[in-house]
């Protein structure tokens, strides 16, 4: 079995010493969320993840889950390591105070929400999109609904789900048949079919809380007429504990390429009571408060696959003897040379360590962003985070996850042939990121966000404070000699970027397809510019930390070193997709529907 090792010193060091933590915290009003504080959080839950979530991945990828008469029943372990989770009151950790939770601020989940996800993904999904429901159901949800399900959603012991999907409708949400119709007694019975809804049903928890999007009666056509329902499991008996069962089961468990552990369900409702959330007609935009949360989150789990599958790739990479090193054998009374030593294996290996440690940072400072835009005591500052934010996310969930398929498949590649068996292990690791590229959104619909919603939707607003923010850091080190490898190209790429981002609004002023045709690379070309700032940034804390005599040189080193090579190998990359987003529509679009083949 392989085994897990929390990365707590990269995690440290991208808290403490790139984000300042807390220093954010401190502004939001959290003087407490000091160092020793959050160092303390991240040891327990770094032994929780190694200790109790970790062992249960190798069964939960092997058996899977199963569907019974009584409903699902998750993988050996899944029930018994949940139950602590929420005894040790990890559940709880960001759930608001006022309903049971420690109050600690969503964006200080991430960190902890890495550790548990790289332990084990599928396990960590039956409670990933209850802290998404609890946000949404916090702002919409009447005072009845939060003090009835709140407590038991804030402490674990009840999860949630986001119920969305139809057969027919996909990513269309205004497609959707599901329908809701008045009881008269100040409730609706839902009625339809969900698919694809992770931990629809399982035996972790005592209820489940659907929140479920569908139709009034006299609800308008398309998006404009999609209301948003609270349906439980089971119905809460007079003492809030569940009760009989509501008209709602699971009628079909997905077999799928990877997560096999999760439960993905499709879950009938059949006459099953539920609870109208926020507006009516208003679904949409109250659940959108639940799906970027959820993108957020989906960004994470590309970057825990990815750190598990680096940390595997680089074991077997220091103890697999193969061939002889072009340099001169460094052992030769052995038989061969580690292929660590092997120039090729080393640019894979590097390949993952650059994404991943670029990553990481770009997803915790989005994660505090999300607060900034909550408990910032001044009006500006919110506004701002909440812009960050929303230019962030569709960067953190598809370019962070498309990074994790092509980490984890690096994986597999460093094991050569053993990397391609189950046997080894790590062929699960790219199996399970390759779903953060689907759900919560497809990457294509993520790249159409930010090109169209975020970028051009907003005048060009939200891509300026990128910019900004960006262009100030190149300002601040312009005149560093130790940070000339990476200041002038960060300023060159953000200039062609900005144009790119001008001359694509033209384009799609005359050009319908404009966007279409130019959203995923544009995408990609903002994904290798935030990272580049990123490795940046990184850069500047270490050559910093060397010239003050640290402790241990050579983590800093490696972090100027690693600096240098995405630089130098990866970065090039952003003018490919530069040139690809330039070259306009009429290539995509030049073939007709039959000559496709």
């Amino acid at each position: 079995m392989l085994s897990y090792r929390a990365p707590l010193r990269e995690i440290r060091f991208v808290l403490h010493e790139v984000l300042h933590a807390s220093h954010h915290y401190a502004e939001l009003g959290r003087k407490d969320l000091n160092e020793e504080f959050i160092d303390s959080v991240l040891e327990g839950a770094a032994r929780f993840a190694e200790e109790v979530i970790a062992p249960t991945n190798e069964p939960g990828d092997r058996v899977g889950v199963r569907l019974t008469d009584d409903g699902v029943v998750t993988p050996p372990g899944f029930r018994e390591a949940y139950a602590q989770f929420v005894g040790d009151g990890w559940a709880a950790l960001c759930g608001p105070e006022e309903f049971g939770g420690q109050g600690l601020p969503e964006g200080f989940g991430g960190p902890v929400g890495e550790l548990f996800v790289s332990a084990n993904q599928s396990w960590k999904l039956y409670s990933g999109l209850t802290d998404s429901a609890l946000l949404c159901l916090e702002k919409h949800a009447s005072d009845e609904l939060k003090a009835l399900y709140l407590p038991k959603l804030v402490t674990g012991e009840w999860t949630g789900t986001m119920c969305l999907t139809e057969a027919q409708a996909g990513t269309d949400l205004g497609l959707l048949r599901s329908r809701a119709e008045p009881d008269g007694e100040g409730s609706y019975r839902i009625t339809g079919e969900k698919i694809f809804i992770t931990s629809g049903d399982h035996d972790v928890a005592a209820n489940i809380v659907h929140l479920v999007l569908a139709r009034l009666p006299d609800a308008p056509a398309g998006t404009r007429g999609i209301s948003l329902f609270l349906v439980p499991k089971r119905l809460p008996d007079a003492n809030g504990e569940p009760g009989a069962a509501n008209g709602v089961r699971c009628s079909r468990l997905e077999e799928k390429l990877g997560i096999h552990g999760s439960a993905t369900c499709v879950m009938n409702f059949e006459n099953a009571r539920g609870w109208l959330v926020g507006e009516p007609n208003a679904g949409l935009r109250s659940m959108f408060v639940m799906m970027n949360h959820a993108r957020l989150w989906v960004g994470l789990q590309g970057l825990a696959q990815a750190e598990r599958s680096r940390q595997a790739a680089l074991d077997y990479a220091r103890e697999r003897r193969q061939g002889r090193a072009a340099r001169g054998s460094a052992k030769p009374d052995k038989p061969a040379d580690l292929i660590v030593d092997h120039a090729d294996v080393r640019r894979m290996l590097l390949t993952q360590k650059a994404f991943i440690e670029a990553s990481r940072l770009l997803t915790y400072f989005a994660g505090m962003q999300m607060d900034k835009a909550k408990y910032h005591p001044d009006a500006a500052e919110r506004q701002r985070g909440a812009d960050l934010l929303a230019i962030l996310t569709p960067v953190v969930k598809a370019f962070v996850t498309d990074m994790a398929v092509e980490v984890t498949n690096l994986g597999i590649q460093v094991h050569g042939g053993y990397g391609y068996i189950r046997e080894t292990g790590v062929e699960q690791f790219m199996r399970d990121a390759r779903i953060a590229c689907i759900y919560e959104g497809t990457n294509g619909v993520q790249a159409l966000d930010l090109l169209g919603r975020k970028v051009l939707g907003s005048g060009g607003q939200l891509a300026r404070l990128l910019g900004g923010l960006i262009g100030a850091f190149c300002q601040n080190h312009a005149g560093y000699e130790e940070m000339a490898d990476f200041v002038p190209r960060l300023a060159g790429l953000l200039k062609e970027w900005s144009e790119a981002t001008e001359q694509v609004a033209q384009r799609a002023a005359r050009d319908p397809d404009e966007i279409g045709a130019a959203a995923a690379d544009y995408l990609q070309f903002t994904g290798y510019l935030c990272l580049a700032w990123c490795w940046a940034k990184m850069a500047a804390v270490a050559i910093a930390a060397l010239r003050n005599s640290p402790d241990d040189p050579a983590f800093y080193q490696a972090k100027v070193a690693t600096a240098r090579f995405f630089f130098a190998r990866l970065l090039p990359r952003a003018e490919a997709h530069l040139d690809a987003l330039q070259s306009g529509s009429a290539s995509v679009m030049a073939l007709s529907t039959g000559q496709l083949g």
